[in-house]
């Protein structure tokens, strides 16, 4: 047996009962406070008959009521599964019977955001679940889904003192969806150990303890948001600001506010605060980097350039790393001591193997191209309830992963592309994230998607989606004309789209496979 990662809690309440736990807005949590409101939920939910190993779902957005919630469910050993706040009621509904899941807590939301009802018509369509409660904005407040029960009055008369349920190395502690990019999405098993295990390791690497204050902008239902920056925020001690959704004006009030240490997010973050018109004047920048000490990027591969342009403009060093949610995530760092490689995502982390495989599975030589296969305590158990796609994916320990990716004489990763984003124009392999990273350097682009398109001749073309920096114009035809520079001749795109936004998840990774479906839909209407 090993102590439950609600222990970690537990643990921090003890030593640091009245260090804050969580800023929001203008709310403070200690962390005697949190753990005293886990209690009451996990002993309201005992009254409701969830026991060790029953899963519960839990849609909500960045709120103080996640990590309550999160951990009421790990104390009594049964299994978080967390899903995107976007879905709607038919998702809602097969999440809730793929996990089968024994009760289900949901955020109200408001007109923006109309996941209570989304939530509550997925649970009536579900039919499966026995418990659905609503988290109110206001606990004070009844909620307007008259057929719910509230989670204030799930806790409302419940103890604030209790244990944690001991638990298995192996037991499940979180269900985690995969986007279901390649049909219905699969949910990855992560035991207690490979969550312990990662937030472990990431602490260590990053250096974090109880001084430090995080920023977490990244949906808490997303693994690097959850495991790399709420689970080993608690470990530690320290804080954490919650944002309810990223804004780069939000984030910059945080971090003067709260004198925020590190900051985690997708690259469009770090764009998107690169970028953001008149920061310098509505901003102390210098004092924000005074306190700023590390920024984490992951989910995407990051520009060379932006990360450049990030790392002089405050100060700091930005980690990259590399992981999906199968593997809890992370499974590689660049190391914050050693010599940054620019393009790498770093090394395997302690206790991970990384190697690159042909389509055979025999390991290419070092500069080669090939899928990115990983070992080590970070892979999941498997894919709930799916034997057929957990034996395709693990394949004699090794995890499979889709990514395509270059490995060098020192062990640096590179990562080329996703397998399924790659183009081939009349025979040649051409590879967006390349093209990316040159476009990434124009002047004028703020963030670029390059996918493969359909064509008569070549098999497919390449198209690039550019939205350009605040005040900057461009053609597609200039655009053309300098990738033509740079680049061999079959690779630089021959259709170049300028526009106002593009597609992402809530986690902010580009959509490529809805920009090739609306390519498809403009397509088929001229004809």
């Amino acid at each position: 047996m090993m102590l439950n990662i609600a222990a970690n809690l537990q643990r921090t309440a003890c030593y640091f009962p009245n260090k804050i736990a969580i800023h929001f807005m203008d709310q403070t949590i200690t962390y005697g406070q949190l753990n005293a409101a886990v209690n009451q939920i996990a002993n309201g939910l005992r009254t409701k008959g969830v026991v060790k190993g029953d899963k519960v779902v839990l849609a909500c957005p960045n709120l103080p009521y996640f990590p309550m919630i999160y951990y009421a469910i790990l104390k009594l050993g049964a299994v978080v599964v967390p899903i995107n706040i976007l879905l709607k009621g038919s998702e809602i509904a097969y999440h809730l019977k793929d996990s089968e899941a024994k009760a289900f807590f949901c955020f109200e939301g408001g007109p923006d955001l109309p996941l209570g009802s989304e939530g509550l018509r997925g649970f009536k369509e579900a039919g499966t679940c026995a418990n659905f409660f609503v988290i109110t904005a206001d606990p004070t407040k009844p909620s307007v889904l008259e057929e719910a029960t509230t989670l204030a009055s799930l806790m409302a008369g419940q103890s604030p003192m209790g244990d944690y349920e001991l638990t298995a190395e192996t037991d499940t502690a979180v269900i985690l969806y995969t986007s279901g990019t390649t049909g219905k999405p699969k949910g990855a098993e992560l035991s207690q150990s490979n969550i312990a295990m990662n937030m472990t390791v990431a602490n260590q690497l990053a250096k974090i303890d109880s001084t430090d204050v995080q920023l977490i902008a990244l949906p808490l239902f997303h693994s690097l948001g959850q495991v790399l920056q709420m689970n080993s925020t608690i470990q530690v001690g320290a804080s954490m600001v919650l944002l309810a959704r990223f804004d780069p004006d939000a984030a910059f009030k945080a971090m003067l506010e709260h004198n925020v240490t590190l900051f985690a997010g997708v690259p469009t973050m770090f764009i998107a605060l690169l970028n953001l018109p008149g920061a310098a004047e509505k901003y102390d920048l210098a004092v924000i980097a005074t306190h700023l000490r590390l920024g984490i990027s992951g989910g995407a591969a990051m520009p060379v350039e932006v990360m450049k342009n990030f790392e002089a403009k405050f100060g700091i060093i930005i980690l990259e790393g590399y992981g999906l949610s199968e593997t809890s995530p992370s499974a590689t760092f660049t190391d914050p001591n050693g010599a940054r490689i620019a393009g790498s995502v770093g090394k395997a982390s302690l206790g991970c193997e990384v190697r690159l495989v042909d389509e055979s599975g025999a390991e290419v030589a070092n500069g080669e191209r090939g899928e990115i296969t990983i070992r080590g305590h970070n892979v999941m158990k498997g894919y709930y309830k799916r034997p057929e796609a957990t034996a395709d994916a693990i394949r004699n320990g090794w995890f499979y992963t889709g990514d395509i990716g270059k490995l060098d004489a020192d062990g640096n990763i590179y990562i080329v592309d996703r397998v399924k984003d790659m183009i081939i124009r009349g025979g040649f392999n051409v590879y967006p994230r390349e093209l990316e990273e040159v476009l990434s350097a124009h002047p004028t682009v703020a963030q670029v998607a390059v996918i493969g398109i359909p064509h008569e001749i070549h098999g497919e073309e390449i198209k690039a989606l550019l939205i350009l920096k605040s005040g900057q114009m461009t053609t597609p035809e200039a655009i053309i004309e300098w990738c033509k520079e740079r680049i061999a001749g079959y690779k630089y795109p021959r259709i170049v789209e300028i526009v106002d936004a593009l597609p992402m998840t809530a986690t902010g990774k580009i959509l490529k496979r809805e920009l090739r479906a609306q390519h498809d839909a403009a397509n088929a209407r001229k004809n």
